[in-house]
């Protein structure tokens, strides 16, 4: 497994250096188009945006991406069961360090992890995917997560994207500005001479300014495919149920939500992209296809990473994992399904699941709890506008605890 994180985190410092040499060169190359012979102050300014937002992403870019989402933190007594996946699967993938869990306000199903390192490390879960899944698929999503991790992509996709960002962000100011005073721009540059030499780096540097931006988000999304793929082999180790991650995968996908409700940002972030949650994967998908991800999983012999190679290799013709990798893995068996090991309790069901992580939300949100003789809880809400609050079974009337202002 280290030889994979090894391997990884090694490409990540190769892309990265280069992402940060093609922005570096795209700011000299456009700002010599407008200015000849300032090449160098376009380089100067692309580094200060690359430093600015690189320091951001690294310190604050989970905040950001957490709040964003409008992910709340919850802590064990919140949800045991969660807690419990987590701390399991931290020991099975070697994290020295247990994640911060958070939970978002979402009926459809999804995950993601954010984080510089293991050390600085959240994992967000959607109420959907605490409803809907069953404990080895939620135990799936969380390996599949704490894989990205342990394996340094949550970092890789932060600093990557504020790349990709610096680079489109140059690419728009040299086309507004070559819009809207490209003619005056012209003139000045003929009447000094030298006129052919610099309508040769105009051109380019037009070209350049179209097709950088696509070509950089290719290659990043291109490279996040493989990490998706990878991330799903140390699932499929960490849990030793490659069923458990492939049923969630097939969960999630088929209940992606409105999509119009779905932050573009963050969509790249989750488990399974909501904007192409159809399965379907192109030169511009984050995400590999679901449907291929899902046959992988279940084309697999064993639980180890060189039999998710094999696997991968028959049903969908590709190398995914290091071959550092495969030729250190050993033998690992696949284990029975979760409520299959004796002696297990029972496994509340989606209804069940739906009111706990309701009422999760409640306290989250400031709800007043309050136990009636008769048996019912009474849910009261933070705006809630009376001192007093009627029970709706047997006409009680209760005290709205301090915490819940009157208005």
């Amino acid at each position: 497994m280290w030889e994979a994180i090894r391997a990884n985190k090694r490409k990540s410092f190769i892309l990265i250096s280069l992402m940060g040499t093609f922005m570096i060169l795209a700011g000299m190359l456009l700002v010599e188009a407008i200015a000849p012979g300032a090449y160098m102050t376009g380089g100067v300014i692309a580094l200060i945006l690359w430093a600015v937002l690189s320091l951001t992403s690294f310190y604050s870019g989970d905040s950001i991406f957490l709040a964003s989402a409008g992910a709340q933190q919850i802590h064990k007594e919140d949800h045991p069961t969660l807690f419990n996946i987590v701390e399991e699967m931290c020991i099975a993938s070697g994290l020295s360090t247990i994640p911060k869990v958070y939970i978002i306000d979402d009926p459809s199903p999804n995950a993601f992890a954010v984080g510089r390192d293991p050390e600085h490390a959240s994992v967000a879960v959607t109420a959907g995917l605490l409803n809907r899944l069953n404990r080895d698929e939620v135990q799936g999503v969380i390996a599949h997560e704490l894989a990205h991790v342990q394996n340094r992509d949550t970092l890789y996709v932060m600093l990557a994207a504020m790349m990709v960002g610096v680079v489109a962000l140059l690419s728009h100011f040299f086309l507004r500005y070559m819009w809207y005073s490209g003619g005056r721009h012209r003139s000045r540059r003929e009447s000094k001479g030298g006129g052919q030499a610099q309508a040769v780096i105009l051109v380019i540097a037009v070209l350049f300014a179209i097709l950088g931006p696509i070509a950089v988000q290719l290659l990043y999304f291109a490279l996040s495919r493989r990490r998706e793929y990878l991330s799903d082999a140390c699932g499929a180790l960490y849990t030793r149920y490659p069923e458990g991650l492939a049923s969630a995968l097939e969960k999630i996908s088929a209940n992606p939500g409105l999509k119009e409700k779905k932050n573009k940002v963050m969509a790249p972030m989750y488990i399974v992209n909501p904007l192409q949650a159809s399965g379907a994967a192109g030169l511009g998908s984050t995400h590999p296809a679901t449907e291929e991800r899902v046959r992988i999983l279940r084309s697999m012999a064993g639980a180890s990473l060189a039999d998710y190679e094999a696997a991968a290799a028959k049903t969908a013709r590709r190398s995914v994992v290091p071959k550092s990798a495969v030729a250190a893995s050993r033998p690992v068996g696949v284990r029975p399904p979760w409520r299959e090991e004796e002696p297990r309790p029972a496994e509340p069901g989606v209804r069940e699941k739906t009111r706990q992580t309701g009422d999760l939300l409640r306290r989250l949100s400031n709800y007043a709890f309050i136990n009636c003789p008769c048996g019912v809880i009474v849910k009261v809400p933070p705006s809630f506008k009376s001192s007093k609050v009627r029970c709706p079974r047997c006409g009680r009337m209760h005290d709205v605890p301090h915490g819940v202002k009157a208005r």
